[in-house]
C-alpha cells in the first residue's frame, strides 16, 4: 500500500537571505550606533541625527508595508484603512508620553496642556491606564487588535470583499479621523499630542534615546520579517494564498475562510499599531492627520511598488517611496503628489510584481543569456 508523503517544509531563509539578514542586524544593532554616537560630527562616516530619525521613521513605515503585504499580497484583501490602526497605536503611546510630561507643561498642571486650555477638570476615563508603560504596551496591541477583530468579523461574515471592502475600510478610517478631530473626545483635537519630554522618566530628545528607539524599531522590523516569513511558509500561509487565488475552491475543500481572513486581518492591524507606537516617540507628534485617506493609500503604494507577495518587496518599496518623498518634498514639494500618482500608475501597468519582480526578471534574463 502506497503511503502519502507530505512535502518537506521549506527552510525559513536560504543561505544568501540569512547572510543579508545578519548584515542588516549588524547594521541596525551595531554599525548605526557606532557611526552616530562615537564617530565625531564632521567626519565623513558620521551618521547624522537627521538620518537616524529619517531611517527610524521609514522603518516604522516598512512594518506597515509588511503588514499590508500579509493581508493584500498573500490573502488578496486590499485594505485602505491601515492608517487607522497605525494611528491608534500612535495615540496609545502618545497618551503615555503626555502623562510623562507631568507638571513640566506650560500650565504646570497634572493634566495635559490642551485639557487645561479646554477647561477640563480631570482626566477622561479612557486615560485611566495611560500612566503605566506596561499597560500602554498591552493597549498598543489590544486597541487596534480589538477594533480590527470587531470590524473584520462583521465584514468577513457578511462576505464583503474586493472593492467594497476597500471602500468601507476607507470610510471607517475617515469616520475615525473626524471623531478624533473633535475636542470633546479628550484626544487633543486637530493638534493631537506633541511636546513630549520623557519616556520611562528618561529624556526623550537625547542622541542616546534616539538611538535606542532606532535600534528597537530596526529589531522589531527584522523580527516581524522573520515572523511573516514563517507564517506564509506554514500550512496556515498556504491556506491564505489559496483563499487569495480561489476562495470558492477553498470552501469546497472543507475550509471556512472566515477564521483565516479574520486572524490575518487582526495580525496585520496589530503590526501597524506597534509601528505607530514606535513612530510617535521618534517624530514627536501624533494627530488625526495620520488617519487621512492619503496615508492609508500610501501604505498600499509602498507594497505595490516593492512587489506584493514577496515580504521583502514592501520593505524595499517603503524605503524607495519615502526616500523619494523626503528628497522631493525639499527640492520640489509641489510635484510630490504628481510623482506618487505617476509612480503608482507605472507600477500598476508595467510592473505588476513591483521592483522585486523587475529585479527577478532581469536576473533570469541575464542567467538565460549566460
Amino acid at each position: 500500500m502506497n503511503s502519502f508523503q507530505l512535502p518537506t517544509p521549506a527552510p525559513l531563509l536560504g543561505r544568501k537571505a540569512w547572510t543579508a539578514f545578519l548584515l542588516a542586524l549588524i547594521a541596525v544593532g551595531f554599525l548605526a550606533p557606532v557611526l552616530n554616537l562615537w564617530v565625531p560630527v564632521g567626519h565623513p562616516l558620521h551618521l547624522s541625527d537627521f538620518a537616524v530619525s529619517l531611517v527610524g521613521k521609514i522603518m516604522c513605515f516598512a512594518i506597515c508595508a509588511l503588514a499590508m503585504d500579509l493581508i493584500w499580497g498573500y490573502t488578496g484583501i486590499l485594505s485602505l484603512g491601515h492608517g487607522l490602526f497605525f494611528a491608534l497605536g500612535g495615540y496609545v503611546m502618545g497618551m503615555y508620553l503626555m502623562r510623562q510630561i507631568g507638571q513640566d507643561g506650560n500650565y504646570k498642571s497634572d493634566l495635559p496642556d490642551f485639557m487645561v486650555f479646554l477647561d477640563w477638570k480631570e482626566l477622561p476615563w479612557h486615560w485611566t491606564l495611560s500612566d503605566s508603560f506596561v499597560a500602554t504596551l498591552l493597549l498598543v496591541v489590544l486597541v487596534p487588535g480589538l477594533i480590527a477583530f470587531v470590524f473584520g468579523y462583521f465584514a468577513f461574515r457578511s462576505r464583503i470583499k474586493g472593492v467594497y471592502f476597500s471602500i468601507i475600510t476607507q470610510a471607517m478610517t475617515y469616520a475615525a479621523m473626524l471623531l478624533f478631530f473633535r475636542n470633546e473626545t479628550g484626544l487633543g483635537g486637530n493638534n493631537g499630542f506633541t511636546d513630549f519630554k520623557r519616556i520611562l522618566d528618561l529624556p526623550i530628545a537625547t542622541p542616546g534615546m534616539r538611538m535606542v528607539l532606532f535600534v528597537l524599531t530596526g529589531l522589531t522590523l527584522l523580527g516581524f520579517f522573520l515572523f511573516s516569513r514563517w507564517l506564509v511558509g506554514s500550512k496556515y500561509g498556504r491556506v491564505l494564498m489559496a483563499i487569495r487565488d480561489a476562495e470558492t475552491r477553498v470552501m469546497f475543500s472543507g475550509y471556512s475562510p472566515l477564521p483565516y481572513k479574520l486572524s490575518i486581518w487582526v495580525i496585520s492591524a496589530v503590526m501597524c499599531g506597534i509601528a505607530g507606537a514606535m513612530y510617535v516617540p521618534q517624530v514627536g507628534i501624533i494627530n488625526p492627520g495620520e488617519m487621512s485617506a492619503a496615508n492609508s493609500i500610501e501604505i498600499a503604494v509602498w507594497a505595490a511598488v516593492g512587489g506584493r507577495g514577496t515580504l521583502i518587496g514592501p520593505i524595499v518599496g517603503a524605503f524607495l517611496v519615502n526616500g523619494a518623498k523626503s528628497w522631493l518634498t525639499v527640492t520640489a514639494p509641489e510635484f510630490w503628489l504628481y510623482f506618487l500618482g505617476a509612480l503608482f500608475i507605472v507600477v500598476t501597468l508595467y510592473l505588476p510584481h513591483g521592483v522585486i519582480g523587475l529585479w527577478a526578471k532581469l536576473r533570469n534574463k541575464k542567467g538565460g543569456a549566460a
